[in-house]
């Protein structure tokens, strides 16, 4: 029985569900804003959120952990590079989920998820 177990499946076998992890999430590090259905985009925000965390202290087990989590050389470059340094002051809370309807096929809601902005600036505009 599935009691009391969190974790959302997506309607996916594992193998399936963590190589749509792995993709989104390199997508979302390489252009920092990607749309999706609202689903894949609460379960994929913990994902990046733990990998911004980690990329915080940057070593070599770090980027060892992140590269096996992403397999993706750019995106973790990116990720110790610039994302993470970014971020370096907040304690959580990296990531933005903002709706923008839903789809025309389907009906299924969707969203943009990206990086939250540090700048005063782009608050303003």
């Amino acid at each position: 029985m599935r009691h009391r177990k969190i974790k959302s499946r997506l309607n996916r076998t594992s193998s399936h569900r963590s190589a749509l992890l792995r993709n989104m999430a390199a997508s979302m590090i390489e252009h920092e804003r990607i749309e999706t259905t609202l689903p894949k985009a609460r379960v994929i925000r913990s994902y990046i959120e733990k990998l911004i965390t980690l990329g915080k202290n940057d070593t070599t087990s770090n980027r060892r952990l992140a590269f096996s989590r992403l397999r993706n050389k750019s995106a973790t470059k990116k990720l110790f590079g610039e994302i993470s340094p970014r971020f370096k002051e907040r304690p959580g809370g990296y990531t933005r989920i903002i709706k923008t309807g839903f789809r025309a096929g389907d009906v299924s809601p969707l969203g943009f998820i990206e990086f939250v902005s540090e700048d005063k600036q782009e608050k303003n505009k």
